[in-house]
């Protein structure tokens, strides 16, 4: 059996009660972390200017948006959503394959959702199993593929939520199976727009292709069934590296790798956290003060070198992918959670560019995408060294209270208690209760929290 059609057969026919509590309980957090980055992101400039272009265009209304009070049509709801949540780029991560999956596959499944509104439980199950296939696909087509250039949140992401939106429309297996054929050939995004409007707008436009397959497959549009794995098809064309299908789907319905999901508590590009994350257990352990330190040395994967490693960072956009920014704004007790860290003025400040300048990134190859080495070396001349991986997941309750903690910052604390708690009832709830209760559809910007803004 073929890639695309194993998969399709997962997406779709999988019954809800084969899907383990822990998985739905995962996307349950991936839902709250989902709302809170999208909340606070909608009204960065580049969610603005995309809400705008929908606005100006309308349509039918069936699906809500962040920061509108009006309905749109499913693809354009989720487009403007899948951007607003990748706006601040503080949304989860896979390193199954570098790609954060929330951002697209749950806002695609969202608008398809709403559009029908289907129950709570249906919902989330769509989503998670979009992202399991996401997942599974990402891996599939392996690091060569995000090496080469494409920005996988996009490319996999699309898949992912094709998938999601063809089990919500209840779309037969051979419907499925056409959705990632259509997918294959509107999966797109690159890596080359990392620091500008452009990455959010790769989520976004996966989102809302993933919305457009499913539909036009359940109106009974066809295309090459295999053209994810075919001769001349996606992975063929766009550098996949056809990792081995029985190990990448092994365990497909019983082992869901979307649980090993990372969530951001660092508002930068993920590729810097396992750093972030070591240079605070050193500053912490050993009580260093700026003035003490003389330099800091970061070892990273060779990977990231092309993605996290601008040396000198102009905008807010651009700190996001700066070691060397990043840890120089550690350095200096400023909140790396904080979004607001991460801006232009933080590019111009003569205190963070000294500070930078003390900072040199190198590459290793024998450390995990997922890890980094931190070394500091002191005025006194002491050298103090830590190892962070970020692989390491702490257990659930903790993952959660982080992701709380994080939501509150982001949208108050009153706000973020009350979407937990409506995330928790969403099996019980249809999803436009939902969404008119989480405030989707009828929270504009301006009665966000100024921590937010």
């Amino acid at each position: 059996m073929g890639l695309s059609r194993e998969i399709a057969r997962f997406a779709v026919g999988t019954p809800a009660a084969g899907i383990p509590a822990s998985a739905r309980d995962v996307m349950a957090l991936s839902m709250l972390d989902w709302l809170a980055v999208a909340m606070a992101g909608q009204e960065e400039p580049v969610s603005r200017i995309v809400r705008n272009r929908i606005r100006s265009e309308g349509g039918t209304p069936e699906s809500s948006v962040l920061g509108e009070t009006e309905h749109y049509p499913a693809r354009a709801a989720a487009l403007a959503n899948g951007v607003a949540s990748h706006a601040l780029d503080y949304d989860d991560t896979h390193f199954d394959y570098i790609g954060h999956p929330s951002t697209v596959i749950v806002s695609a499944a969202l608008a398809v959702a709403e559009r029908i509104d289907s129950p709570g439980r249906d919902f989330l199950d769509a989503a998670l199993i979009g992202a399991e296939c996401a997942c599974r696909i990402g891996a599939w087509l392996g690091r060569n593929h995000y090496q080469q250039g494409f920005h996988q949140t996009a490319t996999s992401g699309c898949f992912g939520a094709a998938l999601a939106c063809a089990r919500l429309l209840g779309l037969r297996s051979e419907q499925a199976e056409q959705a990632i054929g259509i997918a294959s050939t509107r999966s797109a995004g690159l890596k080359s727009q990392f620091g500008t409007m452009g990455k959010p707008y790769n989520a976004g436009v996966a989102a809302s292709s993933g919305v457009e397959c499913a539909l036009l497959a359940a109106d009974g549009f066809t295309s090459a069934r295999n053209a994810l794995e075919c001769d001349q098809g996606f992975a063929a064309s766009h550098a996949g590296e056809f990792r081995d299908t029985r190990t990448v789907l092994g365990g497909l319905g019983k082992i869901y790798r979307f649980e090993s999901v990372q969530h951001k508590f660092h508002a930068c590009c993920h590729g810097i956290h396992a750093s972030l994350e070591a240079l605070s257990e050193l500053l912490t352990r050993n009580d260093l003060s700026p003035g003490q330190i003389e330099a800091v040395s970061v070892a990273v994967n060779p990977r990231w070198l092309k993605v996290c490693d601008l040396k000198a960072p102009g905008t807010g956009l651009e700190a996001k992918f700066s070691y060397r920014l990043a840890v120089a704004i550690a350095v200096l007790g400023r909140d790396t959670a904080a979004p607001g860290s991460f801006s232009d003025e933080a590019c111009r400040s003569p205190e963070l560019i000294e500070m930078r300048d003390r900072v040199r990134v190198f590459p290793d190859e024998a450390l995990a995408d997922t890890a980094a080495e931190v070394e500091i070396r002191t005025r006194a001349g002491n050298v103090h060294g830590w190892h962070h991986d970020l692989a390491r997941l702490p257990g659930l309750p903790v993952r959660t209270e982080r992701v709380r903690a994080k939501a509150a910052s982001l949208v108050g604390d009153g706000a973020a208690r009350r979407l937990w708690d409506l995330v928790r009832s969403l099996p019980e709830t249809r999803i436009r209760e939902f969404v008119q209760h989480a405030g989707v559809a009828d929270r504009p910007a301006a009665v966000l929290p100024a921590a937010a803004r």
